[in-house]
């Protein structure tokens, strides 16, 4: 191409290319990373359902501790029944 007389536009056309090649050079690293932290929240994802079905049971904690206070209480007024 000859720009000759129109060195605004080659001008414009560099520096357009140089916006456009430094936007890319921006992006794609983003775009990785975006990719790899996805790929790793599907084992994350199954590292958390595995700790929600091992830690399932805590649920019927506070029911074990209710229960387990009756019966010590039980215990305590059979012992002072019997004088120890």
């Amino acid at each position: 191409m000859d720009f000759t007389g129109h060195e605004g536009w080659l001008l414009g056309y560099v520096i357009g290319l140089v916006v456009v090649l430094v936007v890319v050079a921006l992006v794609v690293p983003i775009l990785v990373l975006a990719w790899r932290i996805g790929t790793q929240a599907g084992s994350i994802l199954g590292g958390l359902q595995q700790a929600e079905r091992n830690t399932a049971g805590l649920a019927g904690l506070n029911e074990t501790i209710a229960s387990a206070l009756a019966i010590i209480a039980g215990l305590k007024r059979g012992r002072a029944r019997l004088g120890g």
